[in-house]
């Protein structure tokens, strides 16, 4: 079964302001849907038009980062600041049911600023595990999934808490809960573990959505890079891997030209790229 994908629009069409107009633009890429971070200025009913009209799906979105002034990237793991993830998950779930998104990435946050990771790490574990349960029990009640996503620590966000595959599942087996799931960048991942094959195996179960960028690059997935996205494609259908696979890179430039990897995919699979085509999930 060919895999279907999902342009991020918190990277890809920088060139255009606004995120309804980035998702139009995503549907006359040729995408069946869309995902990202927490949309922040764009009111879910304007999101929401924008994607009826286009004839597309949001599958995905953070759930609020927290006081970006303060140097918060998520809250799901931070000791002290319980009550406002569980306002934060309030309001994403409000806003994803607004565009009925069926899925929240709930950010773990960072190690705060001048401890020690391993001194705070037994603290912001129980208080992660504590909010997820929480997560779970709400988002159960709107048919929805949590995600949790491990962010590299050597590059990309040296203080963030959940940073390796086997950190994050580790964490979701402690919780146990049905509706919550593992989020898998690849880019994150190869970065932390490497190992792609055997993770991509050995976590399917619990990989609840995917996302792909080229390593060190953070480019489309044909730039040059450590990654060899032909055989990472034909492995996850071979899985038979059935969610989506975010594209969460930054165009090295114009968005549409960088999609040549895409539509050489689509066309290798039968598939008729170019145009809106009806979302299916």
């Amino acid at each position: 079964m060919a895999l279907r994908f999902s342009a991020n629009l918190s990277w890809l069409f920088p060139e255009l302001p606004a995120l309804p107009a980035r998702l139009d633009a995503a549907a006359l890429a040729g995408f069946e849907a869309v995902e990202a971070a927490w949309p922040e200025g764009c009111p879910a009913p304007a999101l929401r038009d924008a994607a009826r009209r286009a004839g597309l799906r949001v599958v995905l979105l953070n759930a609020p980062p927290g006081d970006r002034e303060r140097g918060e990237m998520g809250l799901g793991a931070v000791p002290g600041r319980q009550d406002a993830f569980r306002r934060g998950l309030a309001e994403a779930v409000q806003y994803a049911r607004a565009v009925g998104c069926p899925r929240i990435h709930l950010m773990a946050g960072r190690v705060p600023q001048g401890a020690e990771r391993a001194a705070v790490a037994g603290e912001m574990e129980t208080t992660f595990i504590e909010n997820l349960r929480h997560a779970a029990d709400v988002l159960a009640q709107e048919d929805m999934v949590g995600l949790v996503e491990p962010i590299n620590s050597r590059i990309t966000d040296p203080r963030y808490f959940l940073n390796t595959p086997q950190q994050a599942v580790a964490i979701l087996e402690k919780v146990g809960r049905p509706n919550l799931k593992l989020q898998l960048d690849l880019f994150h991942c190869q970065i932390m573990d490497g190992n792609l094959s055997r993770n991509l195996e050995m976590y399917l179960p619990l990989i609840g959505h995917i996302q792909i960028a080229q390593v060190p690059g953070r480019h489309e997935p044909d730039s040059p890079g450590e990654l060899n996205f032909p055989y990472i494609f034909k492995l996850l259908e071979s899985l038979g891997y059935n969610g989506y696979v975010g594209c969460e890179y930054a165009p090295k430039g114009d968005t549409v030209e960088g999609l040549g990897w895409l539509r050489s995919y689509w066309e290798s699979r039968g598939l008729k790229p170019g145009g809106p085509r009806k979302a299916t999930e």
